[in-house]
């Protein structure tokens, strides 16, 4: 049976073909193995300060208010862009109709409705829903990796009302065709739930003019690497999957012709990140350094559906400031040295 078909019968009945439980068991096992000899695993978690419920933010309710603001309706690119360095006073800035840049080498601090974020360097950001999207399409990039992280509708978060679900038809009122560079690497998170798999393969791509080209599977393990759900558990599964293609447009050419004049690397298929998973409810591991070899040299980077920023992205969603919240971090003056242990190693 061919990998196609047997992807295919994962997305059918919602369970791991023999092959890809083979990938995920061998390959988090050497993964595992390589982190415990270089120290990252050791038996035990640290515990991380629970500030959602002392910081909690609400961006989302913020974003319905600004629906009351009105739009930048003025076609000059520059209207809808404003730099944290140039503003006299962050508390005069809009963080809701114009792209935010920190063009600093370093971070900078930012105050809304009397709370400060952390906002990283080289970082652009709106803060913002559907409803107000067009700044980010009239800022006047083409982004050479974007990253999408929906906010799926799922019966446990609707229960504990953690967010705001989305329903898989209106993602296709992203409009990736003009935020996308030709070629551009897109990669979307998905739950395991096979009609959202099926979706995104299948319809999602095809209407933002995607093609397919792999899979990749984020698993999650505890202090001591084992899996943090039964790897065959109907229920939960240990692991997250990446839907990843190329941004080809709606050419009429062929696979074969599109591929062979992109010129871009191939994406290789199977590809695991194995991590501790982080005790903020839907924080997901960066994928800035996994996906560079897919990209090119400087190439721009967008995350849609950003709960967070990262440094040298341009990050958008309607709590996109929510894991910056000053209480996550340990602020470090300019020009200090980091203090030991304020750097947590990579996803391995």
């Amino acid at each position: 049976m061919s990998l196609h078909c047997e992807k295919e019968k994962v997305l059918q009945n919602g369970f791991l073909s023999t092959q890809m439980r083979c990938v995920i068991l061998e390959g988090t096992k050497s993964l595992v193995e390589s982190a415990t000899l270089l120290g990252y695993l050791h038996g035990r978690s640290d515990s991380v300060k629970d500030t959602e419920s002392c910081a909690q933010c609400n961006l989302a309710s913020l974003c319905d208010m600004a629906k009351e603001l009105p739009l930048v309706d003025d076609e000059d690119q520059e209207r809808c862009v404003q730099s944290l360095d140039a503003s006299d006073g962050t508390s005069h800035l809009d963080l809701f109709s114009r792209v935010t840049e920190n063009p600093a080498e370093h971070a900078a601090v930012t105050m809304l409705m009397g709370e400060d974020y952390v906002i990283p360097p080289r970082t652009a950001f709106l803060l913002s829903d559907f409803s107000r999207m067009e700044p980010l399409l009239r800022y006047g990039h083409k982004f050479d990796v974007i990253v999408v992280d929906p906010p799926w509708e799922n019966k446990s978060v609707k229960r504990s009302q953690r967010y705001t679900c989305l329903p898989s038809s209106q993602l296709k009122r992203l409009d990736i065709p003009r935020l996308a560079s030709p070629d551009s690497l897109v990669v979307t998170w998905v739950t395991n739930r096979p009609s959202h798999l099926r979706f995104v393969r299948h319809e999602l791509y095809p209407h933002w003019g995607v093609e397919p080209m792999a899979q990749w599977f984020w698993v999650k393990v505890t202090a001591d690497g084992e899996f943090v759900f039964p790897l065959d558990s109907p229920h939960k599964k240990p692991y997250e999957v990446l839907i990843l293609g190329r941004y080809r447009g709606h050419s009429r050419l062929s696979p074969s012709e599109r591929c062979a004049g992109a010129g871009t690397p191939t994406v290789q298929d199977q590809r695991l990140i194995v991590s501790i998973p982080s005790a903020l409810h839907s924080h997901k591991p960066s994928l800035a350094e996994v996906l560079k070899p897919y990209m090119k040299v400087g190439g721009e980077c967008l995350e849609l559906f950003a709960r967070s920023l990262q440094a040298g992205w341009t990050s958008w969603g309607n709590e996109v400031l929510r894991f910056q919240h000053s209480s996550y971090f340990t602020l470090t003056p300019a020009g200090q040295p980091l203090a030991t242990g304020s750097c947590l190693p990579p996803n391995f």
